[in-house]
Protein backbone atom coordinates (compact mmCIF):
# COMPACT_ATOMS: atom_id res chain seq x y z
CA UNK A 1 0.00 0.00 0.00
CA UNK A 2 2.99 2.54 1.14
CA UNK A 3 3.94 1.45 -2.54
CA UNK A 4 1.32 2.38 -3.81
CA UNK A 5 0.79 5.57 -2.22
CA UNK A 6 4.46 6.85 -3.17
CA UNK A 7 3.49 5.90 -6.89
CA UNK A 8 0.27 8.25 -6.63
CA UNK A 9 2.45 10.92 -5.29
CA UNK A 10 5.20 11.06 -7.80
CA UNK A 11 2.36 11.33 -10.42
CA UNK A 12 0.56 13.90 -8.45
CA UNK A 13 3.81 15.76 -8.50
CA UNK A 14 4.70 15.05 -11.65
CA UNK A 15 1.09 16.46 -12.92
CA UNK A 16 1.55 19.70 -11.29
CA UNK A 17 5.10 20.11 -12.63
CA UNK A 18 3.08 19.66 -16.19
CA UNK A 19 0.85 22.19 -15.38
CA UNK A 20 3.06 24.75 -13.76
CA UNK A 21 5.17 24.39 -17.37
CA UNK A 22 2.25 24.21 -19.15
CA UNK A 23 1.20 27.77 -17.29
CA UNK A 24 4.46 29.25 -17.55
CA UNK A 25 4.59 28.99 -21.21
CA UNK A 26 1.29 30.04 -21.89
CA UNK A 27 2.37 33.59 -19.62
CA UNK A 28 5.55 33.67 -22.11
CA UNK A 29 3.91 33.45 -24.86
CA UNK A 30 0.95 35.92 -23.88
CA UNK A 31 3.96 37.94 -22.85
CA UNK A 32 5.27 37.71 -26.37
CA UNK A 33 1.86 38.46 -27.86
CA UNK A 34 1.70 42.02 -25.97
CA UNK A 35 5.12 43.01 -26.92
CA UNK A 36 4.71 42.58 -30.37
CA UNK A 37 1.45 44.22 -30.50
CA UNK A 38 2.79 47.28 -28.37
CA UNK A 39 5.80 47.57 -30.38
CA UNK A 40 4.28 46.67 -33.99
CA UNK A 41 0.76 47.83 -34.21
CA UNK A 42 -0.38 50.41 -36.48
CA UNK A 43 1.85 53.61 -36.38
CA UNK A 44 5.07 53.48 -34.20
CA UNK A 45 8.64 54.93 -34.45
CA UNK A 46 12.30 53.63 -34.71
CA UNK A 47 14.94 56.30 -34.38
CA UNK A 48 13.86 59.90 -36.32
CA UNK A 49 11.13 57.76 -38.39
CA UNK A 50 7.48 57.27 -38.36
CA UNK A 51 6.24 53.77 -39.09
CA UNK A 52 3.37 51.96 -40.28
CA UNK A 53 2.14 48.55 -39.37
CA UNK A 54 3.99 46.68 -42.08
CA UNK A 55 6.86 48.90 -41.09
CA UNK A 56 7.62 51.09 -43.83
CA UNK A 57 8.17 54.70 -43.24
CA UNK A 58 5.18 57.14 -43.65
CA UNK A 59 5.05 61.21 -43.54
CA UNK A 60 2.27 63.28 -42.87
CA UNK A 61 1.75 66.04 -44.78
CA UNK A 62 -1.40 67.86 -42.65
CA UNK A 63 -2.96 71.09 -42.39
CA UNK A 64 -4.98 72.49 -39.32
CA UNK A 65 -8.43 72.94 -39.18
CA UNK A 66 -9.34 75.05 -36.55
CA UNK A 67 -12.62 76.42 -34.86
CA UNK A 68 -13.53 73.29 -32.15
CA UNK A 69 -11.55 75.05 -29.79
CA UNK A 70 -13.16 78.50 -30.01
CA UNK A 71 -15.90 79.93 -28.52
CA UNK A 72 -18.09 78.23 -31.93
CA UNK A 73 -17.33 74.81 -30.90
CA UNK A 74 -16.95 73.58 -34.47
CA UNK A 75 -14.65 73.77 -37.08
CA UNK A 76 -14.84 77.05 -38.88
CA UNK A 77 -16.16 77.88 -42.18
CA UNK A 78 -19.47 75.31 -41.92
CA UNK A 79 -21.25 78.13 -42.08
CA UNK A 80 -20.50 78.38 -45.86
CA UNK A 81 -19.63 74.97 -46.57
CA UNK A 82 -20.47 71.67 -46.56
CA UNK A 83 -18.51 69.93 -43.84
CA UNK A 84 -18.03 66.68 -46.17
CA UNK A 85 -17.04 69.25 -49.17
CA UNK A 86 -14.55 70.62 -47.14
CA UNK A 87 -12.90 67.09 -46.45
CA UNK A 88 -13.14 66.19 -50.17
CA UNK A 89 -10.93 69.74 -50.92
CA UNK A 90 -8.32 68.68 -48.50
CA UNK A 91 -8.16 65.54 -49.95
CA UNK A 92 -7.78 66.85 -53.37
CA UNK A 93 -4.95 69.21 -52.80
CA UNK A 94 -3.15 66.40 -51.44
CA UNK A 95 -2.93 66.11 -47.65
CA UNK A 96 -3.08 63.20 -46.09
CA UNK A 97 -3.47 64.47 -42.08
CA UNK A 98 -5.85 67.23 -40.21
CA UNK A 99 -4.37 68.46 -37.11
CA UNK A 100 -7.60 69.02 -35.36
CA UNK A 101 -7.75 71.82 -32.58
CA UNK A 102 -9.78 71.18 -29.85
CA UNK A 103 -10.50 72.77 -26.13
CA UNK A 104 -11.38 70.72 -22.97
CA UNK A 105 -14.60 73.07 -22.46
CA UNK A 106 -15.88 71.87 -25.72
CA UNK A 107 -15.79 68.24 -24.58
CA UNK A 108 -18.80 68.84 -22.24
CA UNK A 109 -21.77 66.46 -23.10
CA UNK A 110 -23.71 69.57 -22.99
CA UNK A 111 -22.29 72.22 -25.33
CA UNK A 112 -23.61 72.42 -28.65
CA UNK A 113 -21.91 74.29 -31.69
CA UNK A 114 -22.70 77.77 -33.04
CA UNK A 115 -21.70 79.02 -36.88
CA UNK A 116 -23.01 76.30 -38.60
CA UNK A 117 -25.13 76.24 -41.64
CA UNK A 118 -27.88 73.49 -41.21
CA UNK A 119 -29.30 73.93 -44.47
CA UNK A 120 -26.11 72.87 -46.30
CA UNK A 121 -25.15 71.13 -43.06
CA UNK A 122 -28.28 69.32 -42.43
CA UNK A 123 -27.06 66.28 -40.87
CA UNK A 124 -24.93 67.83 -38.23
CA UNK A 125 -28.26 69.47 -36.93
CA UNK A 126 -28.97 68.34 -33.18
CA UNK A 127 -25.78 67.05 -32.64
CA UNK A 128 -23.21 68.26 -29.43
CA UNK A 129 -19.93 69.67 -30.37
CA UNK A 130 -18.08 66.06 -29.52
CA UNK A 131 -20.66 64.45 -32.31
CA UNK A 132 -19.79 66.78 -34.42
CA UNK A 133 -16.17 66.15 -34.23
CA UNK A 134 -17.41 61.89 -34.13
CA UNK A 135 -18.70 62.91 -37.65
CA UNK A 136 -15.56 64.79 -38.71
CA UNK A 137 -13.27 61.74 -37.58
CA UNK A 138 -15.34 59.08 -39.58
CA UNK A 139 -15.50 61.25 -42.61
CA UNK A 140 -11.67 61.80 -42.44
CA UNK A 141 -11.67 57.91 -42.07
CA UNK A 142 -13.80 57.07 -45.22
CA UNK A 143 -11.25 59.37 -47.00
CA UNK A 144 -8.02 57.70 -45.84
CA UNK A 145 -7.44 61.03 -44.31
CA UNK A 146 -5.61 60.55 -40.74
CA UNK A 147 -6.27 62.66 -37.78
CA UNK A 148 -4.23 64.20 -34.74
CA UNK A 149 -6.27 65.69 -31.81
CA UNK A 150 -4.54 68.48 -30.60
CA UNK A 151 -6.04 69.96 -27.19
CA UNK A 152 -5.22 73.82 -28.13
CA UNK A 153 -6.56 75.21 -24.69
CA UNK A 154 -8.57 74.69 -21.58
CA UNK A 155 -11.52 77.24 -21.98
CA UNK A 156 -12.69 78.10 -25.27
CA UNK A 157 -10.87 80.79 -27.20
CA UNK A 158 -7.90 81.68 -29.53
CA UNK A 159 -4.78 80.65 -29.13
CA UNK A 160 -2.86 79.17 -26.37
CA UNK A 161 -4.40 78.94 -23.05
CA UNK A 162 -3.18 82.55 -20.81
CA UNK A 163 -0.83 81.04 -18.52
CA UNK A 164 0.95 78.89 -21.02
CA UNK A 165 0.36 75.61 -18.79
CA UNK A 166 -1.57 72.77 -19.36
CA UNK A 167 -3.97 73.18 -16.60
CA UNK A 168 -6.22 76.22 -15.35
CA UNK A 169 -8.20 76.62 -12.10
CA UNK A 170 -11.62 75.66 -13.54
CA UNK A 171 -9.39 72.55 -15.47
CA UNK A 172 -6.97 71.00 -13.26
CA UNK A 173 -4.31 68.51 -14.25
CA UNK A 174 -6.38 65.85 -13.28
CA UNK A 175 -9.22 66.73 -14.91
CA UNK A 176 -6.53 67.59 -18.21
CA UNK A 177 -5.40 63.82 -18.16
CA UNK A 178 -8.98 62.15 -17.62
CA UNK A 179 -10.13 64.27 -21.26
CA UNK A 180 -7.46 62.70 -22.78
CA UNK A 181 -7.88 58.71 -21.38
CA UNK A 182 -11.83 59.31 -22.46
CA UNK A 183 -10.85 60.67 -26.17
CA UNK A 184 -8.83 57.61 -26.16
CA UNK A 185 -10.87 55.32 -25.65
CA UNK A 186 -13.18 56.80 -27.47
CA UNK A 187 -11.67 56.63 -30.52
CA UNK A 188 -10.08 53.57 -29.74
CA UNK A 189 -11.53 51.37 -32.69
CA UNK A 190 -11.18 54.16 -34.76
CA UNK A 191 -8.41 53.90 -37.94
CA UNK A 192 -8.17 57.60 -38.62
CA UNK A 193 -7.17 58.90 -35.09
CA UNK A 194 -3.65 58.22 -35.08
CA UNK A 195 -2.36 60.80 -32.73
CA UNK A 196 -2.47 62.87 -29.79
CA UNK A 197 -0.86 66.39 -29.26
CA UNK A 198 -1.01 66.59 -25.87
CA UNK A 199 -0.88 70.44 -25.64
CA UNK A 200 -0.44 73.47 -27.86
CA UNK A 201 2.57 76.13 -26.58
CA UNK A 202 3.16 75.22 -23.07
CA UNK A 203 4.97 78.60 -23.14
CA UNK A 204 4.55 79.28 -19.06
CA UNK A 205 5.94 76.14 -18.45
CA UNK A 206 10.01 74.54 -17.94
CA UNK A 207 11.17 71.35 -19.29
CA UNK A 208 13.31 68.93 -17.08
CA UNK A 209 13.11 72.12 -13.59
CA UNK A 210 11.68 69.34 -11.60
CA UNK A 211 8.89 71.26 -10.50
CA UNK A 212 5.87 69.60 -10.81
CA UNK A 213 3.77 72.29 -11.26
CA UNK A 214 6.00 73.36 -14.12
CA UNK A 215 7.62 70.92 -15.66
CA UNK A 216 5.77 70.03 -18.72
CA UNK A 217 8.48 67.19 -19.75
CA UNK A 218 6.89 65.40 -16.31
CA UNK A 219 3.13 66.69 -17.23
CA UNK A 220 4.13 64.98 -20.99
CA UNK A 221 4.97 62.24 -19.72
CA UNK A 222 2.12 61.55 -16.57
CA UNK A 223 -0.68 62.35 -19.54
CA UNK A 224 1.05 59.64 -22.14
CA UNK A 225 1.06 56.87 -20.41
CA UNK A 226 -2.47 56.99 -18.88
CA UNK A 227 -3.54 57.75 -22.49
CA UNK A 228 -1.01 54.47 -23.38
CA UNK A 229 -2.72 52.04 -20.49
CA UNK A 230 -6.06 52.87 -22.28
CA UNK A 231 -5.34 53.21 -26.58
CA UNK A 232 -1.50 51.64 -26.27
CA UNK A 233 -1.26 52.38 -29.92
CA UNK A 234 -1.49 56.29 -30.27
CA UNK A 235 1.24 58.24 -30.91
CA UNK A 236 2.46 60.70 -28.25
CA UNK A 237 3.04 64.02 -29.69
CA UNK A 238 4.91 66.45 -27.17
CA UNK A 239 5.55 69.86 -28.03
CA UNK A 240 8.07 72.18 -26.83
CA UNK A 241 8.34 75.01 -24.48
CA UNK A 242 9.62 78.54 -25.04
CA UNK A 243 12.77 78.74 -22.96
CA UNK A 244 15.39 76.78 -21.46
CA UNK A 245 18.59 77.48 -20.22
CA UNK A 246 17.97 81.56 -20.86
CA UNK A 247 17.29 80.21 -24.86
CA UNK A 248 14.18 81.49 -26.27
CA UNK A 249 11.91 80.81 -29.70
CA UNK A 250 8.78 80.41 -30.79
CA UNK A 251 6.13 79.25 -27.95
CA UNK A 252 5.88 75.30 -28.10
CA UNK A 253 9.14 75.42 -30.57
CA UNK A 254 12.18 75.18 -27.60
CA UNK A 255 13.05 71.07 -27.69
CA UNK A 256 16.78 71.64 -26.37
CA UNK A 257 15.73 70.05 -22.66
CA UNK A 258 14.94 66.64 -24.36
CA UNK A 259 18.22 65.59 -25.05
CA UNK A 260 19.32 65.53 -21.25
CA UNK A 261 15.60 65.03 -20.21
CA UNK A 262 13.66 62.65 -22.96
CA UNK A 263 10.26 61.84 -22.31
CA UNK A 264 9.48 58.50 -20.93
CA UNK A 265 6.93 56.60 -21.63
CA UNK A 266 5.73 53.16 -20.50
CA UNK A 267 5.40 51.71 -24.31
CA UNK A 268 7.67 51.89 -26.28
CA UNK A 269 7.83 53.69 -29.81
CA UNK A 270 5.17 56.25 -29.10
CA UNK A 271 7.15 59.48 -29.15
CA UNK A 272 6.92 62.27 -31.31
CA UNK A 273 7.62 65.61 -30.85
CA UNK A 274 6.75 68.40 -32.19
CA UNK A 275 7.60 72.04 -32.56
CA UNK A 276 6.21 75.38 -34.11
CA UNK A 277 7.79 77.91 -36.41
CA UNK A 278 6.83 81.02 -37.78
CA UNK A 279 8.67 83.86 -40.11
CA UNK A 280 9.57 87.68 -38.88
CA UNK A 281 6.00 89.28 -39.50
CA UNK A 282 4.72 87.41 -36.87
CA UNK A 283 7.33 88.65 -34.16
CA UNK A 284 10.89 89.50 -35.28
CA UNK A 285 13.16 86.43 -33.41
CA UNK A 286 16.86 87.87 -33.08
CA UNK A 287 17.99 85.50 -35.95
CA UNK A 288 15.70 87.40 -38.76
CA UNK A 289 17.99 90.32 -38.13
CA UNK A 290 21.72 88.09 -38.96
CA UNK A 291 22.72 89.77 -42.32
CA UNK A 292 23.43 85.76 -43.68
CA UNK A 293 19.43 85.61 -43.50
CA UNK A 294 17.93 83.20 -44.93
CA UNK A 295 21.38 81.07 -44.63
CA UNK A 296 21.68 81.13 -41.09
CA UNK A 297 18.28 79.52 -40.53
CA UNK A 298 18.82 75.92 -40.60
CA UNK A 299 21.21 76.40 -37.94
CA UNK A 300 19.05 77.73 -35.79
CA UNK A 301 16.08 75.32 -36.26
CA UNK A 302 18.83 72.64 -35.36
CA UNK A 303 19.63 73.90 -32.15
CA UNK A 304 16.18 73.91 -31.09
CA UNK A 305 14.58 70.82 -32.46
CA UNK A 306 16.15 69.62 -35.71
CA UNK A 307 19.23 67.89 -33.78
CA UNK A 308 16.87 65.56 -32.57
CA UNK A 309 16.53 64.28 -36.28
CA UNK A 310 19.93 64.63 -37.08
CA UNK A 311 21.12 62.68 -34.28
CA UNK A 312 18.38 59.74 -34.55
CA UNK A 313 16.87 60.52 -31.60
CA UNK A 314 12.68 60.62 -31.99
CA UNK A 315 10.96 62.20 -34.67
CA UNK A 316 9.46 65.80 -35.02
CA UNK A 317 6.60 66.98 -36.52
CA UNK A 318 5.90 70.49 -37.17
CA UNK A 319 2.95 70.83 -35.96
CA UNK A 320 2.37 74.27 -36.83
CA UNK A 321 4.43 76.86 -39.55
CA UNK A 322 2.71 79.30 -41.85
CA UNK A 323 2.60 82.74 -43.34
CA UNK A 324 0.52 84.78 -45.65
CA UNK A 325 3.31 84.89 -48.34
CA UNK A 326 2.84 88.74 -48.84
CA UNK A 327 6.59 89.97 -48.37
CA UNK A 328 10.00 88.96 -50.27
CA UNK A 329 11.23 87.60 -46.64
CA UNK A 330 8.33 85.48 -45.59
CA UNK A 331 8.62 83.80 -48.85
CA UNK A 332 12.24 83.57 -48.41
CA UNK A 333 11.11 82.05 -44.85
CA UNK A 334 9.29 79.33 -46.34
CA UNK A 335 10.86 78.65 -49.20
CA UNK A 336 14.09 77.78 -46.76
CA UNK A 337 11.90 76.19 -44.49
CA UNK A 338 10.40 73.70 -47.31
CA UNK A 339 13.91 73.19 -48.36
CA UNK A 340 14.99 72.07 -44.47
CA UNK A 341 11.31 69.91 -44.33
CA UNK A 342 12.55 68.26 -47.53
CA UNK A 343 15.76 67.34 -47.05
CA UNK A 344 15.20 66.32 -43.20
CA UNK A 345 12.07 64.18 -44.48
CA UNK A 346 9.50 65.67 -41.67
CA UNK A 347 6.40 65.74 -41.47
CA UNK A 348 4.10 68.54 -41.10
CA UNK A 349 1.02 70.25 -40.82
CA UNK A 350 0.84 73.86 -42.28
CA UNK A 351 -1.30 76.39 -40.11
CA UNK A 352 -3.40 77.03 -41.56
CA UNK A 353 -6.78 75.39 -43.70
CA UNK A 354 -9.07 78.55 -42.28
CA UNK A 355 -8.41 81.77 -44.09
CA UNK A 356 -9.27 83.54 -40.89
CA UNK A 357 -6.08 82.94 -39.09
CA UNK A 358 -5.58 86.66 -37.92
CA UNK A 359 -1.70 86.55 -38.48
CA UNK A 360 -1.33 84.18 -41.17
CA UNK A 361 -4.26 83.18 -43.36
CA UNK A 362 -4.71 80.19 -44.52
CA UNK A 363 -4.68 78.05 -47.44
CA UNK A 364 -8.08 78.82 -48.56
CA UNK A 365 -9.19 82.09 -49.75
CA UNK A 366 -10.88 84.36 -48.00
CA UNK A 367 -14.38 83.14 -49.41
CA UNK A 368 -13.49 79.77 -47.91
CA UNK A 369 -13.89 78.28 -51.23
CA UNK A 370 -10.26 79.29 -53.89
CA UNK A 371 -6.79 78.01 -52.74
CA UNK A 372 -3.90 80.25 -52.33
CA UNK A 373 -2.11 78.85 -55.40
CA UNK A 374 1.30 80.58 -54.56
CA UNK A 375 1.14 79.04 -50.66
CA UNK A 376 -0.09 75.54 -52.58
CA UNK A 377 2.38 75.36 -55.25
CA UNK A 378 5.43 75.12 -52.09
CA UNK A 379 3.36 73.16 -49.91
CA UNK A 380 2.86 70.36 -52.53
CA UNK A 381 6.51 69.97 -53.05
CA UNK A 382 6.81 68.08 -49.63
CA UNK A 383 3.81 66.45 -49.61
CA UNK A 384 3.73 62.88 -48.74
CA UNK A 385 1.28 60.34 -50.59
CA UNK A 386 -2.29 58.82 -48.63
CA UNK A 387 -1.37 56.80 -45.52
CA UNK A 388 -2.96 52.95 -46.71
CA UNK A 389 -2.58 51.46 -43.48
CA UNK A 390 -5.76 51.15 -41.98
CA UNK A 391 -5.34 49.77 -38.48
CA UNK A 392 -7.37 50.51 -35.67
CA UNK A 393 -6.06 51.29 -32.57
Amino acid sequence: MRKLLRHVKVLNQSLTSLVLCSLLLLRISESTMLASATTTSCFHTSGSKILDSSNKVVGFSGLNWFGFETSSNAPHGLWSRNWKSMLNQIKSQGYNVIRLPFSNAMLKPDVNPSGINYTINPDLEGLTSLQVMDKIIAGADARGLKIILDNHRSTSGGGPESGGLWYTNEYPESSWIADWKRLAIRYKNNAAVIGVDLRNEPYGACWGCGDSSKDWRLAAEKAGNAILSVNPNLLIIVEGVSEYNGQYTWWGGNLMGAKDYPVRLDVPDRLVYSTHEYPETIYRQPWFGDPNFPRNLPAIWDKYWGYLIKENIAPVLIGEFGTRYESVRDRQWLQAFRSYIQQNELSWSFWSLNPNSGDTGGLLLDNWIGVNQLKQDVLKQIQYPLIKSRCTN
